[in-house]
C-alpha cells in the first residue's frame, strides 16, 4: 500500500491543482480572521490557557524552508535503498538505465511537487510575525497533504486520503524501524552477540527504537528538529566518507572484493544492463527504486509548524529533490565506475604474471581471476552480489553503517511525527465517527499527543508481528501527465495492492459522500460543479425544445416551504431527479419588517433535511399576482425555466376579501396568458400548517385574515426570533400523505379535455416512484352510452401510442345529466353572498350597484354560466361516486373566461373538488404536446 500512495496522491493533487487555477480566477481563499483581526476558528484548550499567559511567553517553534522542508525531504528521500540497493540496481540495469530510472522517478515527484505548490500558494497565507498570525497560519495549512486535498477537492476525497495516508505513515514508521533493527541485529551477529534469536532480536531492538523515537516526539518539535539535523549531519559525513573512499587506492583485500577505483573499462562495461534472474527487468528495478524518491511530503505534513508554508513548501521541496537527485546520480555513476559486477573476495585469486588464458570477467584486466565463482555463479562480492558495496568502498566502513542508521531512523521519526499531525487534522474535521478523541492538541505547538500514542501502538504492533512491506511554474498538462503515469505505475508495481488501495479509498469516499458532513471549505469540487452547471446550461440554451425532452419544470407558490409541506412533497414526487422545481415565497409589504434575516438559509436547510430537490426563491411584491407574474417571467436560467405554475387551492375564499379573490384568479389568468401549465392542489384539511407553528404565514396565501387582524398582531408573534424559527424549521418535519406508501390505491384521472398530455404525464411520473409504484391509474373520459365501447377502445389505443401502461379506462356516459337538486342548491348557496341580485332591486340600475360592489355576480352573468355551473356540480357527483377511496384525483382544470366573475369561477373550482378525502389536483396544460406520440 505504501508504494501505491504516491500515485494516488499525485492523481488527487493534480485534480486539486487543476481546479485551483479556476477557483482563484474568481475568488480568493477566505481568510480565517475577521475584520477585527481576531480569529474566528475554534481554539483548543491549550490555546485558551496561553491566551491568559504573560505577553513575554515564548511563542511556538516555527521552521524555515531549510530545516522545516528541505532537510526533512532530503532525509526521507535518502533512505536505506540508497545504501543497500542502489549499487545492486546499477549492476542489473547498468548506469544508463539506472539514470533513466532515477530521472523517471524524479519526474513524477517533481510534477507532484508542482501540484502541491500550486495548492499551497492558493490564497493568502499569513507569516509568523505575531502570535495571532502564527495561530492563523497554523490553522490554514495544518494537516499537510490531507488539509490541502480536502480543502481543494472537498471532504469526500480528502477524508479517505487522509485516513489511508495517516495509517500508511504509521506503517512506514514500523517499516523503517524494522529496517534499522535488522541492520543492528546483523551488526551484533558480526560481533557474536545474540539476545534471543534472529527474529526476536529484531522485535526487541525495534520496540526499543520506536519507544525512543516516541519520547523524542513527545518532547516537542524543537527536539525532534534537532534530532533530524543530527541525522542530516551524519548522512553528509557518510556521503563524504564514501566519495573519499572512491579516490583512495584500493588495498588487495578491496580488489579481491571487486573494488578497483575509477577505471574507464569498468565504467563502460557497467553502462549496459546485465539482467540476472527470471524476474529482474527494468520495471522490477523501477518498482524497487521508486519508493526512495517519494519523501517529498515530509515538509508538507508539518506545514502547521512552518513560518511561511506558501514559500517554504515549494522552495524547500524542489531544492531537496534537486540535491537528492544529484546525489543518486553521482553515487550510481561513481560506484559503477569503481566496482566490477562479480568478485570472489578471495585474495588468492590474484593473477601472477601476465597469464590471462582462460580468465573470464572484467577482473582479468586488473590482475584478478574470478573465473571459478563467475562460472559457478557463486560470487559473493561485486556490484551484482553484495549489498554492502558502498561500505566496502568507503574510507571507513562503519560510517556507512552510521549513514544507514541515520537514514532509517530519520525516516521513522519523520513518519512518527507526520502521521499523528495529519490524523489530528482529520479528527478535528469530524468526518468519521469515534475519532474525535484524537483531535485534542497540547502545548504551544498544539502537539497531537494522543495521536502520537496511537501511531506508536500501531507501529509496535506491526513490529511485533514482523510486518514487511502562488506558484507560477505549474501547468495542468504536466500535472495530467504525471497523474496518468502515477496510475500506470501503481498497477505495474503491484496490481493487487493497487486494487485493494482503490477499494479502501472508494469505501471511505462513499462513507463521507453518504453522510455529507456539514462543512464548507470552498473546495474546487464546488467550483468545478459550478463551472460544469454553467457550461451545460449555456450549451443547453442552443438546443431547440423537443417533445421527447419535455419535463414539467415547476414554479411552486409555497410561501415558506415548511408551512406547506404537502404542496412541496406533491411536486417533489414527480420532479425529483428529473426536473426543475422552484419553491417561490412571495413576501408582502407587511412581512418585510418581521422576516428574519436568515430566513432563506434555514428554509433551504429545511428542504435539504426533507431531501427536497428544489431551489428556494423569496420575492418581495405588493400582491400575489404581481409576485407570481414577475416570477413567471424571470425565474430560471436559459432552458431551466419553469413551464408549470403550481399553487395551493384557496380554501378560505368565502371569507377572503374581494381583492384577494380577484388577485388569486388573475394569477390563474396570467399563467395561461404567459403560456404556462397550471396545477392547483387541494387538500381537504388544507395546505397550511402554520397553526401548528409559532411563526407567521405569508399573507399572499391562505389563511387570509382581515385588515384588522393584520394590524393587531400578537406580541408573541412579534417576539419570535430567527433562532426560534430556525430551530423549528429545521427540526419539525411534519409527514404528509405524499410521503406514505400508497399501496394499491388508485390514481384517478378525469380527462375532460386534451391539454397536450400533461394531465396524463403527471400520474405516469408519479407511478415511477417507489411509494406510488403499485398504484393503478384509472382514466375517466366523457362519452355517450351508445358509443361507450368505441370511445374506450379509442382511448386505450391512444394510451398505448403514448406508451402509458394505463389499462383501466372508464367512460362517463351520465355526465350530461342534471345534477342532484340538493347538490345544485348547495352550489347556489355558496355563491349567494357574491351575487348582486340586481333584478330584484327596483329603482336601482346595475351600473349604480356595480359602483359599490364591482366584484359581485349579476343575475345576467349567473344565468349565462348556469349550464357550465351545473356541469361542474354533476362532474363532482361522478368524482365522489367513483373516487372516494382513491389515493389521488386529477381533474382537468376549466379554462376561465374573461367575462366570468372571479367569485363564480372560484365557486366552480370549489364545487369540482369538494367532498373528497384524498388530495385533488386541478391540472391544465398549455396545449403544448408533452407526450412522445405527438411528435410521430
Amino acid at each position: 500500500m505504501r508504494k501505491d500512495l504516491p500515485s494516488i496522491f499525485h492523481t488527487v493533487l493534480t485534480a486539486a491543482a487543476n481546479n485551483k487555477m479556476e477557483v482563484e480566477a474568481g475568488m480568493e481563499v477566505a481568510n480565517t480572521t475577521t475584520d477585527s483581526g481576531v480569529s474566528d476558528l475554534p481554539v483548543t484548550d491549550s490555546e485558551n490557557d496561553e491566551s491568559q499567559a504573560a505577553p513575554n511567553e515564548k511563542a511556538p517553534v516555527r521552521f524555515g524552508w531549510v530545516t522545516g522542508v528541505m532537510v526533512r525531504c532530503m532525509l526521507n528521500i535518502w533512505g536505506v535503498i540508497l545504501f543497500l540497493r542502489l549499487s545492486w540496481i546499477t549492476s542489473q540495469a547498468g548506469i544508463l538505465l539506472t539514470w533513466v530510472i532515477i530521472l523517471m522517478s524524479v519526474t513524477v515527484t517533481s510534477i507532484t511537487t508542482l501540484s502541491i505548490s500550486a495548492i499551497a500558494t492558493n490564497g493568502r497565507v499569513i507569516s509568523g510575525q505575531s502570535w495571532m498570525a502564527i495561530m492563523t497560519n497554523y490553522y490554514i495549512l495544518d494537516g499537510g497533504a490531507y488539509f490541502m486535498i480536502s480543502r481543494s477537492l472537498g471532504p469526500e476525497i480528502g477524508g479517505p486520503i487522509g485516513m489511508v495516508f495517516s495509517f500508511a505513515n504509521a506503517l512506514a514508521c514500523a517499516l523503517n524501524t524494522v529496517g534499522f533493527a535488522e541492520v543492528v541485529r546483523d551488526l551484533l551477529q558480526d560481533f557474536g552477540v545474540v539476545m534471543v534469536d534472529a527474529v526476536n532480536d529484531v522485535r526487541i531492538v525495534g520496540v526499543i527504537t520506536v519507544t525512543i523515537l516516541l519520547i523524542i516526539s513527545l518532547a516537542g518539535m524543537e527536539w525532534e528538529s534537532k534530532t533530524q539535523i543530527l541525522f542530516f549531519i551524519v548522512l553528509l559525513v557518510s556521503f563524504s566518507n564514501y566519495l573519499v573512499g572512491t579516490v583512495i587506492p584500493p588495498s588487495p583485500e578491496k580488489q579481491a572484493q571487486g573494488i578497483f577505483g575509477y577505471h574507464s573499462e569498468i565504467f563502460i562495461t557497467n553502462l549496459k544492463s546485465d539482467w540476472r534472474g527470471t524476474k529482474n527487468n527494468f520495471f522490477q528495478m523501477f518498482s524497487i527504486f521508486f519508493p526512495s524518491a517519494i519523501g517529498i511530503l515530509s515538509g508538507v505534513n508539518i506545514s502547521g509548524d512552518l513560518k511561511d508554508p506558501a514559500t517554504a513548501i515549494p522552495k524547500g521541496t524542489l531544492v531537496g529533490i534537486f540535491w537528492t537527485t544529484l546525489s543518486y546520480l553521482i553515487i550510481s555513476a561513481t560506484v559503477g565506475a569503481c566496482v566490477v559486477r562479480d568478485a570472489s573476495g578471495n585474495v588468492s585469486d590474484i593473477l601472477t604474471g601476465n597469464i590471462t588464458d582462460g580468465c573470464v570477467g572484467l577482473g582479468c584486466n586488473f590482475g584478478w581471476n574470478f573465473t571459478d565463482c563467475i562460472q559457478s555463479q557463486s560470487c559473493e562480492y561485486g556490484l551484482a552480489n553484495n549489498n554492502k558495496v558502498l561500505g566496502q568502498i568507503s574510507g571507513f566502513y562503519y560510517l556507512i553503517t552510521a549513514g544507514v542508521f541515520a537514514a532509517s531512523l530519520s525516516s521513522a521519526l519523520g513518519f512518527l511525527v507526520s502521521a499523528p499531525k495529519v490524523f489530528q487534522c482529520l479528527c478535528r474535521d469530524n468526518l468519521y465517527p469515534y475519532i474525535g478523541f484524537f483531535a485534542k492538541g497540547y502545548g504551544k505547538n498544539n502537539e497531537p499527543l494522543r495521536a502520537y500514542i496511537l501511531c506508536y501502538i500501531i507501529a509496535v504492533a506491526f513490529i511485533l508481528i514482523g510486518w514487511r512491506p502562488s506558484f507560477h511554474y505549474y501547468s495542468k498538462w504536466t500535472a495530467l501527465f504525471g497523474a496518468v503515469i502515477s496510475v500506470v505505475l501503481m498497477f505495474l508495481f503491484s496490481w493487487w495492492a493497487s486494487i485493494i488501495t482503490f477499494c479502501i479509498i472508494l469505501f471511505l469516499f462513499g462513507y463521507v459522500n453518504y453522510n455529507k458532513p456539514k462543512v464548507n471549505w470552498g473546495s474546487s469540487v464546488q467550483a468545478g460543479t459550478y463551472n460544469m452547471a454553467l457550461s451545460y446550461s449555456v450549451s443547453l440554451s442552443g438546443v431547440e425544445d423537443h417533445v421527447k425532452n419535455f419535463r414539467p419544470q415547476c414554479l411552486v407558490l409555497t410561501g415558506p416551504p415548511n408551512q406547506r409541506p404537502a404542496l412541496v412533497d406533491f411536486v417533489g414526487s414527480f420532479t425529483k431527479h428529473i426536473s426543475l422545481m422552484i419553491c417561490a415565497d412571495i413576501i408582502m409589504e407587511q412581512e418585510r419588517q418581521t422576516r428574519p434575516q436568515n430566513a432563506t438559509d434555514w428554509l433551504v436547510k429545511w428542504m435539504n433535511k426533507r431531501k427536497v430537490r428544489s431551489f428556494y426563491t423569496p420575492f418581495m411584491a405588493d400582491s400575489l399576482r404581481v409576485g407570481a407574474r414577475h416570477l413567471l417571467q424571470a425565474s430560471g436560467l436559459g432552458k431551466l425555466k419553469p413551464n408549470t405554475l403550481v399553487l395551493g387551492f384557496k380554501a378560505n375564499w368565502r371569507e377572503s376579501s374581494p381583492e384577494n379573490i380577484e388577485d388569486y384568479i388573475n394569477t390563474i389568468y396570467d399563467t395561461f396568458d404567459s403560456n404556462h401549465c397550471l396545477c392547483i392542489l387541494r387538500m381537504m384539511d388544507g395546505l397550511d400548517i402554520s397553526d401548528q407553528c409559532d411563526f407567521e404565514v405569508n399573507k399572499g396565501f391562505e389563511p387570509d385574515e382581515s385588515v384588522e387582524n393584520d394590524d393587531q398582531q400578537s406580541p408573541e408573534k412579534e417576539s419570535v426570533t430567527a433562532d426560534d424559527i430556525s430551530d423549528k424549521g429545521s427540526s419539525d418535519q411534519i409527514k404528509t400523505v405524499f410521503q406514505n406508501n400508497q399501496g394499491k390505491k388508485t390514481i384517478d384521472v378525469y380527462w375532460i379535455a386534451d391539454d397536450g398530455g400533461l394531465t396524463l404525464l403527471v400520474p405516469y411520473l408519479l407511478t415511477r416512484r417507489k411509494r406510488w409504484r403499485h398504484s393503478k391509474v384509472r382514466v375517466f373520459i366523457v362519452g355517450d352510452e351508445h358509443n361507450m365501447e368505441e370511445g374506450r377502445n379509442e382511448m386505450m389505443a391512444l394510451l398505448r401510442r403514448f406508451r402509458l401502461d394505463f389499462n383501466d379506462v372508464i367512460v362517463m356516459t351520465d355526465s350530461e345529466k342534471r345534477p342532484n337538486p340538493k347538490n345544485l342548491s348547495r352550489f347556489v348557496d355558496s355563491v349567494a353572498p357574491f351575487r348582486l341580485y340586481d333584478e330584484q332591486q327596483e329603482g336601482v340600475t346595475v351600473q349604480e350597484l356595480r359602483q359599490s360592489t364591482p366584484w359581485k355576480i349579476t343575475d345576467k352573468e349567473f344565468e349565462a354560466f348556469k349550464l357550465k355551473a351545473e356541469r361542474k356540480v354533476r362532474l363532482n357527483e361522478i368524482i365522489r361516486r367513483n373516487s372516494q377511496n382513491a389515493a389521488l384525483v386529477l381533474v382537468s382544470l376549466p379554462v376561465p373566461h374573461s367575462d366570468c366573475p372571479s367569485a363564480l369561477y372560484m365557486a366552480w373550482l370549489d364545487t369540482l373538488t369538494c367532498g373528497l378525502h384524498c388530495p385533488v389536483v386541478l391540472i391544465r396544460g398549455n396545449q403544448q404536446n408533452v407526450l412522445t406520440f405527438y411528435c410521430q
